[in-house]
């Protein structure tokens, strides 16, 4: 089953408002994604963070779930997202290839060039975020493929 994911730009009191939209990118600033798991998020969270595996999925447990949709409604941790905003276009590059070679992105068949065009995406999006003082929350949806 694939997932269809929206990360968007918002601020905290909106976390309802965005597990019950249809489509939060239309409303929000932000990229629409497919098949990026809450194992994908954690990976890359442990890539910049250097937090292990397990303790980076505990921070990725759902804060919204809408019972009307079936939406899960993640927050990015600050810390990504700092780590996001500090990347240069050198750095960029490493990471993209650095999460090509993990088991998540890997066994999923992700493209170099997708992940790094979803790196570059992230950043631009992370660097608005920071810049209007918002979050970066993950609109999952396992239905709307």
């Amino acid at each position: 089953m694939g997932i269809l994911v929206n990360i968007i730009a918002a601020e905290e009191d909106e976390v309802e408002s965005i597990g019950e939209s249809l489509q939060p990118v239309d409303a929000w600033s932000g990229i629409e994604l497919r098949d990026v798991s809450i194992a994908k998020i954690a990976t890359l969270h442990c890539l910049l963070t250097g937090d292990l595996f397990d303790d980076a999925l505990v921070r990725y447990e759902p804060i919204y779930i809408s019972a009307a949709e079936g939406a899960l409604v993640l927050r990015l941790a600050e810390e990504l997202m700092e780590r996001l905003t500090g990347l240069d276009e050198d750095a960029l590059d490493a990471v993209a290839t650095e999460l090509a070679a993990t088991e998540e992105f890997e066994s999923a068949g992700w493209e170099d060039e997708a992940i790094a065009e979803m790196l570059a995406s992230l950043v631009d999006l992370a660097r608005l975020a920071e810049s209007q003082g918002q979050g970066l929350f993950v609109w999952m949806h396992p239905l709307r493929t």
